[in-house]
Parts: C-alpha cells; sequence; structure tokens
C-alpha cells in the first residue's frame, strides 16, 4: 500500500490545501494530512481544531486520514509506512525552501520520496497567512476557505 503524508500546519486549512489532497489522493492509496507545529510561528488555532477542520473539509472522500505529530517528519513517516511526503509549490521562492527540505529528509531516510505537486492556478496566491490577515481585517474570505473553516474563522475574529 503506498502511503502519502501531507504534512503542515494547516492554520486554517485553504482550498488550496485541498487541491493538493485531492490530487494526492490519485497518486497514492491512502493520504495522511498530518497537522504538526511549527515553533516559528504563533498559530490561531489549537491542533485539535486544525484536526477538526480538516476532517469536515474531507468527509465523504476516501483514502484520506487526518493526523497530528510533533517528532521529526521523516520518524512519522517511518511509524506510519508511508513511501513519500507530499508537498505543494505555489512559486519559486516555495521550490527553494522546498527542495532543501526534500535532500534533508532523502539523507535522513533513503526509501522516503518527497512528491511536489503545483496546485490549481487559481491557488497560486493563497496560503493561510493570507486568509488570517484578511478575515482579521473583517475581509471576505468565503472564496478562500471551506464553509466550515469560514465559519470557525468568524468565531474566532467574533465577526
Amino acid at each position: 500500500m503506498k502511503i502519502g503524508i501531507y504534512p503542515g500546519t494547516f492554520d486554517p486549512i485553504t482550498n488550496g490545501h485541498l487541491d493538493i489532497i485531492e490530487r494526492s489522493v490519485l497518486l497514492f492509496d491512502e493520504v495522511i494530512v498530518a497537522v504538526t507545529t511549527n515553533p516559528q510561528k504563533s498559530p490561531l488555532f489549537s491542533v485539535e481544531d486544525r484536526i477538526d477542520m480538516i476532517t469536515n473539509a474531507v468527509q465523504g472522500k476516501q483514502n484520506i486520514v487526518t493526523d497530528s505529530f510533533n517528532e521529526l517528519l521523516v520518524a512519522y513517516a517511518q511509524r506510519k509506512g508511508a513511501t513519500a511526503i507530499i508537498r505543494g509549490l505555489r512559486a519559486t521562492s516555495d521550490f527553494e525552501y522546498e527542495f532543501q527540505m526534500a535532500l534533508v529528509n532523502r539523507k535522513l531516510s533513503r526509501n522516503l520520496l518527497t512528491v511536489f505537486l503545483m496546485p490549481n492556478e487559481k491557488y497560486t496566491y493563497l496560503n493561510s497567512t493570507i486568509v488570517k490577515e484578511v478575515a482579521s481585517l473583517d475581509g471576505d474570505i468565503s472564496c478562500f476557505v471551506p464553509p466550515y473553516v469560514l465559519s470557525k474563522m468568524k468565531e474566532k475574529f467574533n465577526k
């Protein structure tokens, strides 16, 4: 069974993330959407809230599992029996960072592949940071996130 792990902070999950997930299930028997923490970021939502939003966004879709981890990604991937790490690339600036991380992961685990997927062009500018900023300033984010995430964002910003 080919298992791919799509790791990220997903704070919150966006339609761009969902686009990558939908492309991933075409390549893998199972896709694990794995929420992690990034010490360089201050998340708006707890890990549990992010898992809840992802689970809601992918409900009814086959072969998608949500999970969280707080360890080295390659160790988590090995523990889950994954064959690949899935990463989305929006622009060349993403590529430089992701390429470096892929090389480090390959050095740590020779059998773990990194698969880069480009989102639909309508999501190339989209990321969670932009969504949070627009929402915090009372902007309309309904075209950027699933409806359930939109409701959670409104709750968070009391709007």
